[in-house]
Formats: C-alpha cells, sequence, structure tokens
C-alpha cells in the first residue's frame, strides 16, 4: 500500500529501515484494536498473535508519558515498564492526554513519529521473531518491520514488561 502515508511511515522512509505496510478494514465496533489487527492480518501474513505488537501510552510517576510496545496477547507490567524506564511507579495515561501528546488515536497509536516523541520500552520478547508488526499511525494500518529496527527507529530500550 504506496499510497499511505502517516508520520510513523515517514520516519522509516526517511532513515531508509526496510519495511512493509499493511492495511486493513476497520470495524468501529471493535472492542480491541490489537485482537482486530491480529484476526485481520495474522493469517494472511503468517504471522501469529505474539508478533503482532500493541502501542500503550503509561504516565510514569515522574510526570512524563512514555510507551510501552507488548505483544497484543500480553498484559502490561506497569512496574516493570516504569523501571525499564527509570521511574519508580506507572499508570496508564489518560486518553486525551496520550492522544494530544502523540497526535494518533487510540487504536492507532504507533511507537514512532508522534508529535513529542516519548521515552519508549520494548518487550524484550520482539527480539526473538524476525518481523514484528505495530501500527503504522492509523486504525487499520500496521508496519512489518524487524524487530532491532523497530527498537532502533524508536530510540527505546527492551526489557521484559509484560505481566
Amino acid at each position: 500500500m504506496a499510497a499511505a502515508s502517516t508520520p510513523a511511515i515517514r520516519v522509516l522512509t526517511v532513515a531508509n529501515i526496510a519495511h512493509e505496510v499493511h492495511s486493513y478494514a476497520h470495524d468501529q465496533r471493535a472492542e480491541s484494536y490489537g485482537a482486530e489487527a491480529v484476526d485481520a492480518l495474522g493469517y494472511a501474513l503468517g504471522v501469529v498473535a505474539a508478533q503482532v505488537f500493541k502501542t500503550l501510552v503509561i504516565e510514569l510517576s515522574t510526570g512524563a508519558l512514555a510507551v510501552a510496545v507488548l505483544p497484543v496477547p500480553a498484559k502490561l507490567s506497569l512496574k516493570a515498564a516504569a523501571a525499564a524506564l527509570g521511574a519508580a511507579k506507572a499508570s496508564m495515561a489518560d486518553r486525551t492526554k496520550a492522544e494530544r501528546t502523540t497526535g494518533y488515536v487510540l487504536g492507532g497509536v504507533s511507537p514512532l513519529g508522534q508529535r513529542k516523541k516519548l521515552a519508549t520500552v520494548v518487550d524484550a520478547s520482539a527480539l526473538a521473531w524476525d518481523r514484528v508488526l505495530c501500527s503504522a499511525g492509523r486504525r487499520g494500518l500496521e508496519i512489518e518491520l524487524a524487530p532491532a529496527d523497530l527498537v532502533r527507529a524508536a530510540g527505546a530500550v527492551t526489557a521484559p514488561i509484560t505481566a
């Protein structure tokens, strides 16, 4: 899908990082954006749910927002994410604040190309795969790339952050 362009896709293009963009029809009634992406793309691309990563915006005890990137089926350990980013604690960020800060709507938040670059931690399990998928910055749009490239492009640290 060459016509699609988001800040996340532009980050990869400018950095000359190999990636593929995949689209699917987003259902407004979907309760889980990540599960919707897995259902729509998993079989077609030959990937399992653990290769599709969701992007969650958290608020650290320092007051700063940050991003945690983890497999769709996994549950975030706020304590582990906070520790990986050098904070004592973390909580889920307020939706409005998250959308305003990243420039993306929930369900379309990408770890790349945010309006204000946030500290990012990617779950260490990503490194076990040859390719992973994450949001391209719009509901119904995913980026497929090598996990090391995701970490590098996001300026992220890696750590085990699932509960």
